[in-house]
């Protein structure tokens, strides 16, 4: 091996820059044998060594285990963990937590207790992972931290969620993330494809490609390997054979300068060429490795291959001098995971069969060989590869306990869905596990949930239905199951979800339990969703007076909270907010109080009390950090505080926290409201491109999302189409997108959603006079009656309302000041800043057609102020022209006397006579008659000493007067 790294100069470069400019991650990427675990090391040196007597930085290192398709729950972690104990004890870790409590990490390494409860739940995972974070951002407050994931293409899912929250959410400290992958084994399949390209967008993440080697390059590895510069026949034979792979050149090469054998034509005989020139007892021994992974205890080895410790270290001690092995901790490791692999492949059937059976008897009779959160899923594994189906599907079982346990829900089902694929193969299956097909079909559409593997789980939710019914099962189980899977169905947008929610209630006794509590819960919950709130109030109703019977106290919080949100009255409402917030902080349950928070911020932002539902939200949010959950539960509050923020004109602020939302991967149900609202400020500001990427993004959503449309989500999206289209001018296009809100949906909360959209449908109605049409009828009678339907719950709605009349006047040629100026007065009280200049600007421009000019002057000041605050560049676009075009200052400063001897007012009328505008259309565009217009132009021809408008727009351009003009429409 050189004892120098060639040809990674700029790779090393690349991560010093990055350990500087901490947070962030690397992602190394390279064909195997290319030197990623080769870089690492160099890197880790530049890191620790002394500088000043004090290290750059820590390095803490885990690498991935391959275990065919099963992988190993958080196998890189356990390791960090384990590492960082021996370093700096149980004690040491717990000073860098909150409260010094351990016991959130024992899922991943039993040496901190035991786990916080026996049925870990979605929440307990999210908390394992803000301790995972809060541990190493604290580490990295002490000195820059550096994390290295090795072999991220072997990771499991559990591993992989961990490592993209990881890399998501560090922020402000010094912490870098390392991951390495190989590129030639990222099938079009492979699961760590989308999540390299997810993490590939985000700015703080940086990609890192190892390359071949140059012919340069080889050259000089030959001779740092050899010590001797070699001759350049050689140099040209290492680099035709090796194309550039260090691994290749460094197998090739013998330390006497010579090839060590002929090429090898593939390669397995390369890789295995070192391994063959070994004495046949380690030879041996090296293939006994191979079935343990490329890192195995000495321990275990000595139990499988049937060796002392003593003989053991013999033998392996020429696999470590020719670097085929090298020692790791308490064991050994290939030098390349391919090495491994090429033994591994090269076994004869019987061979595999009984090597993997050695391995899962080792474990049996000596359980600690391996740590006890890896021995079920390690028996599974290869009793699974020795084809023994009986004890590969009573470890599979184990192995999904221990994984559901340890919050690997994917791991969990990988596990079920083996125990199932076994159970025709194995007679007595139900009695060797103690539980029959349908409790394992059941707990796997569970974990299946709690994976977010949704089309799975509805597939076994289904079979285990299939089976409950035929078998004539409790009443209790089908419910629950059919409760199961309308959460699934709803969560992918799936019909059915309803239906599945009423059967199971249905199905279940009527005489009052907790059970039938919680189920009219869930019902009321989705139900409310849809047309059928009649539906959801009863069962609402209905769970709440079980739940007060029983003395449930969660349940009623649950049942309160969706009987408040069925018909939410912004206007009445209040009072019973203040018994739902009594009851769920009775209830004490962390789910019920973040959705509290939810609910309490969006009543808030609907009543139009914009800073107090900011405050419940961020509060909500640092509710959810307490919990454990900020970066899971507290993304949807991310919704209710981006909302309000965007109301009282906190634009950048708003961005900041959407942006942050949209970076956890939020669920579909989740993604269209912070979509829209990332597309109605870039609206507003001008930035169209970027609102029509949202726009596109939230369609997306929508088309998959038919069955389970929520007013917010729907109505937004087609709000804000109709905003973006009346941005670009296109308003046939903007009433195309008013049209589906014309007909009374019926849906929860109709009035706060249908509002803005007839506001907008009646602004495309002014810009088109006659031309407004809707599925062929004139459109603004059909908007004024539904507008007529519409309730008016609270002041944020009587804003709309009074801007929607104001606008309606203006469609129908009366641009009406009193009705603008109401709108303005209601718009200011609430402090919404951009509908506050939006009804000034039309108030002004209504004041100038008065004859009010210095009303109309006062109001334009006033909301090209916001609008500059807000850089709401369109907006202030057109408040400027009004005040060229009404020959308005918006300061008392003298301006710049106008070329030629013209009067500004000449000069503007001139501007367009060179437009190619109409005596008539002049006088509209500058609110004075025809004949006015008339006199300005023949003022202007004598000027210029011309005699025609043509000659008179020639000089115009010749002198570079004006932009190049816009074409006429």
């Amino acid at each position: 091996m050189s004892p120098v790294l060639v040809g990674r100069s700029a790779e090393l470069g690349d991560l010093d820059e990055a350990l500087a400019a901490a947070p962030g991650a690397v992602l190394v990427g390279g064909e195997a044998g290319l030197g990623k675990t080769r870089l690492i090391r160099e890197f880790a040196r530049a890191v620790e060594r002394p500088v000043d007597g004090t290290p750059r930085g820590r390095l803490l290192v885990g690498g991935c285990l391959e275990l065919g398709s099963d992988g190993l729950p958080f196998a890189p972690f356990t390791t960090v963990l384990r590492g960082l104990v021996r370093d700096i004890g149980i004690d040491g870790v717990a000073e860098l937590l909150p409260r010094g409590d351990t016991r959130g990490l024992a899922r991943l390494l039993p040496e901190f207790g035991e786990p916080e409860s026996d049925t870990p739940s979605g929440e307990e995972r999210a908390r394992l992972f803000e301790l995972v974070l809060t541990l190493l951002e604290r580490l990295a407050e002490r000195q820059p931290l550096v994390l290295v994931i090795e072999d991220a293409h072997w990771a499991d899912r559990s591993t992989r969620d961990l490592l993209a929250f990881l890399i998501r959410n560090v922020i402000a400290t010094p912490l870098l993330i390392v991951v390495t992958y190989r590129v030639d084994e990222l099938h079009r399949t492979h699961p760590l494809r989308p999540l390299l390209a997810e993490l590939g967008r985000s700015d703080k993440v940086r990609r890192v490609e190892l390359a071949r080697l140059s012919r340069a390059e080889v050259a000089e590895l030959a001779a740092r390997i050899l010590g001797t510069e070699p001759q350049p026949q050689l140099v040209d034979k290492i680099h035709a054979r090796s194309e550039g792979n260090p691994l290749f050149i460094e197998a090739l090469l013998d330390s006497d300068g010579t090839l060590a054998s002929e090429i090898p034509e593939s390669l397995r005989d390369l890789l295995l060429a070192g391994v063959q020139r070994l004495p046949d007892e380690t030879q041996d021994v090296l293939r006994d490795a191979s079935g343990g992974g490329t890192r195995i205890e000495h321990a275990l080895l000595a139990a499988v291959s049937g060796l002392d410790d003593t003989t053991l270290t013999r033998v392996l001690r020429p696999a470590v001098a020719a670097n085929v092995l090298v020692v790791d901790g308490d064991g050994y490791a290939f030098r390349h995971a391919l090495i491994r692999e090429a033994l591994h492949d090269d076994l004869l059937p019987g061979e595999h069969t009984r090597l993997h059976t050695r391995y899962a008897q080792a474990l049996e009779n000596t359980p600690g060989l391996v740590p006890a959160g890896r021995l079920w899923i390690e028996l599974s594994h290869h009793w699974n590869a020795a084809h023994d189906a009986t004890w590969a599907l009573v470890s599979s079982s184990r192995a999904a306990g221990d994984a559901h346990k340890a919050l690997a829900y994917a791991e969990s089902l990988a596990m079920l869905s083996r125990v199932l694929e076994l159970w025709e193969r194995v007679p007595d299956a139900a009695e060797r596990i103690g539980a029959g097909h349908t409790d394992v079909l059941e707990d796997a559409a569970i974990a299946a949930d709690l994976a977010g593997e949704y089309e799975i789980g509805i597939r076994l939710a289904t079979a285990a239905l299939r089976e409950v019914e035929e078998s004539g099962g409790p009443s209790t189980r089908r419910a629950a199951l059919l409760e199961l899977r309308g959460r699934m169905r709803f969560e992918i947008a799936r019909p059915g979800f309803v239906e599945d929610l009423r059967e199971a209630v249905r199905c279940l006794p009527a005489e009052p339990t907790v059970i039938r509590a919680r189920t009219l819960a869930t019902l009321a919950q989705y139900v409310r969703l849809t047309t059928d709130t009649h539906e959801a109030r009863s069962a609402a109703i209905e769970s709440l007076e079980i739940a007060r019977a029983l003395g449930d106290v969660t349940a009623e919080a649950d049942a309160l909270i969706t009987l408040f949100c069925v018909d939410i009255d912004y206007d009445e409402d209040a009072q019973m907010l203040a018994e739902v917030d009594e009851v769920a902080l009775r209830s004490g349950s962390h789910r019920v109080l973040l959705r509290l928070a939810v609910i309490k911020s969006h009543f808030l932002e609907g009543r139009g009390l914009h800073e107090e539902a900011v405050e419940v939200a961020r509060r909500g949010m640092e509710q959810a950090k307490e919990f454990g959950v900020a970066r899971t539960k507290g993304t949807f509050l991310g919704i209710n505080l981006a909302e309000p923020l965007v109301s009282l004109g906190r634009w950048d602020e708003a961005f900041t926290v959407l942006d942050q939302a949209l970076e956890q991967d939020p669920a579909i149900t989740i993604r269209t409201s912070l979509l829209v609202l990332l597309g109605e400020v870039a609206t507003a500001r001008g930035e169209l491109a970027t609102a029509e990427a949202w726009l596109n993004a939230s369609d997306e959503i929508m088309d998959v999302t038919m069955e389970g449309r929520k007013t917010q989500d729907y109505f937004a999206t087609l709000r804000l189409k109709a905003r973006l289209r009346i941005a670009a001018g296109r308003y046939e296009e903007a009433l195309e997108a008013v049209r589906p809100v014309i007909p009374t949906t019926g849906l929860p909360d109709d009035s706060r959603y249908a509002w803005p959209v007839m506001v907008l449908g009646a602004t495309a109605c002014a810009a088109l006079g006659e031309r407004a049409m809707i599925n062929g009828e004139p459109a603004l009678p059909q908007i004024e009656a539904r507008a007529a339907g519409l309730k008016v719950l609270g002041p944020a709605q009587e804003a709309h309302r009074l801007t929607f009349l104001a606008e309606v006047s203006r469609a129908r040629g009366v641009n009406d000041r009193v009705a603008w100026d109401a709108a303005a007065a209601a718009w200011d009280e609430l402090g919404q800043s951009h509908s506050l200049a939006t009804a000034l600007t039309r108030a002004g421009e209504a004041s100038i057609l008065d004859g009010d000019r210095d009303g109309a002057a006062a109001r334009l000041r006033r909301a090209a102020d916001l609008a500059e605050r807000l850089k709401a560049g369109p907006l202030s676009a057109q408040i400027d022209d009004l005040f060229r075009r009404a020959r308005l200052t918006r300061t008392s400063g003298q301006t710049t006397a106008p070329p030629l001897g013209l009067t500004p007012r000449e000069l503007e009328v001139l501007r367009l006579v060179a437009d190619g505008q109409s005596n008539r259309e002049i006088a509209e565009m500058l609110f004075i008659s025809a004949k006015t217009a008339s006199v300005h132009v023949s003022n202007i021809l004598t000027k210029l000493d011309v005699t025609s408008r043509g000659e008179a727009a020639a000089t115009a351009h010749r002198l570079a007067l004006f932009p190049a003009p816009t074409l006429k429409r």
